[in-house]
């Protein structure tokens, strides 16, 4: 029997890049191939139907003013809804499920929860009113869930605590990476040669939108000493972001422009080379890391990947290679783990073993079957 899903995400990956972004199309794509029907809805222009094949529709643009994204969303929904009785409404993100509230008892409802939204901006340096806002709208709409979906079981435990979510509500189901496209059957030297990075040097690579929560400022200190038991390392930081001038004052007051380079943003189709090309990537989050998407895209690219012990982040390399797991997330393990790591005085995986790790438990093949079995579950 098909298994029809109102589907509420933020904007459309296409159009802005983003990790919740991405995990709502490639899990609706997933999802239509599971013969689950699918009425995405995103803030965005009107490319957004064409771009996802009709699995999703923009019910606003991105810039809209808030009430008339919020009415959109909603002129959106009703008749949808209204033809199709039997379907399970799902929400990616909390604001956009706020317009919908009074039909959150009237159908099965599910949360993705893929972060604490007001959380993340207070760490940001959002306002403290600007931050219980946000919290707040959080709260009305994960209370109402029939059923929760946490990345990991730290931001399980957030769900829980935080927003009052019960307990047997909550599903871990971590977020899923397309293993065949991340393969790469070309070599290190070939992929760095077509990014024109260095042959010579090792090469750490980390992919992070540039703000303060992911631990940006900690590496870049953490560099310097790296740098002393790798002479020649090369720490490769990807990604945009309000950090930016930040960051390059800090490697200019360092004196670190030889060892730390920003690239800005890496458009999606060269993030499967730019991986393998790279000889270790690294996650050095601070707080609130739910999963951390590079680790997985990193190891089905063959590459392995250091994280600090913060969130989902342990709970996806520990069970593999404990030992990419820092001690804590000073700079001083930080920087000791990377450099034992290129020294390879501890054991460090291999492309098909890091590969095969992540084919077998995050492929999207595989995470999307348990995403269905809640929606069938809340359905039920």
């Amino acid at each position: 029997m098909t298994l029809r899903t109102l589907q509420i995400g933020m904007e459309w990956f296409g159009e802005q890049p983003g990790g919740l972004n991405r995990v709502y199309a490639h899990l609706l794509v997933q999802l239509a191939a599971m013969d689950v029907e699918s009425y995405g809805l995103v803030a965005g222009s009107p490319n957004v139907e064409r771009e996802s094949g009709g699995l999703a529709h923009a019910f606003a643009g991105s810039d809209a003013p808030l009430p008339s994204r919020l009415r959109g969303l909603r002129g959106a929904a009703l008749p949808w809804l209204r033809a199709h009785d039997d379907a399970v409404i799902v929400s990616h993100f909390a604001l956009h499920a706020l317009p919908l509230l009074d039909k959150l008892d009237e159908y099965p409802f599910v949360v993705h929860f893929q972060g604490p939204w007001g959380g993340e901006s207070r760490l940001e340096g959002a306002s403290r009113l600007s931050s219980l806002a946000k919290e707040t709208v959080e709260r009305l709409v994960y209370r109402r869930a029939g059923a929760a979906i946490a990345l990991s079981g730290a931001f399980a435990e957030i769900l829980h605590s935080r927003f009052g979510v019960q307990r047997e509500r909550i599903h871990v189901i971590p977020g899923g990476v397309e293993s065949a496209r991340f393969a790469q059957t070309r070599a290190q030297h070939e992929c760095r040669a077509e990014l024109g990075w260095p042959s010579d040097r090792p090469v750490v690579l980390c992919v992070r939108r540039l703000v303060r929560r992911v631990g940006l400022d900690a590496l870049v200190e953490a560099a310097a000493d790296v740098r002393r038991r790798v002479p020649d390392v090369l720490i490769l930081i990807a990604g945009a972001g309000p950090m930016r001038a930040e960051l390059e004052a800090q490697i200019s007051l360092r004196q670190l422009s030889d060892t730390v380079r920003l690239l800005g943003f890496l458009p999606d189709d060269q993030l499967p080379i730019a991986y393998r090309a790279a000889d270790l990537t690294v996650v050095p989050s601070m707080a609130l890391e739910g999963f951390g998407l590079i680790t997985v895209e990193s190891l089905a690219a063959g590459t392995p990947c250091i994280v600090t012990p913060v969130g989902g982040l342990s709970e996806i390399i520990a069970p593999f290679a404990p030992q990419l797991v820092t001690k804590s997330v000073s700079v001083a393990d930080i920087a000791d783990t990377l450099s034992r790591a290129l020294r390879r005085e501890i054991p460090v995986p291999s492309a098909e073993e890091c590969a095969s790790y992540a084919r077998s438990r995050f492929d999207w093949s595989v995470v999307a079957q348990r995403v269905r079995a809640v929606y069938e579950g809340a359905a039920a």
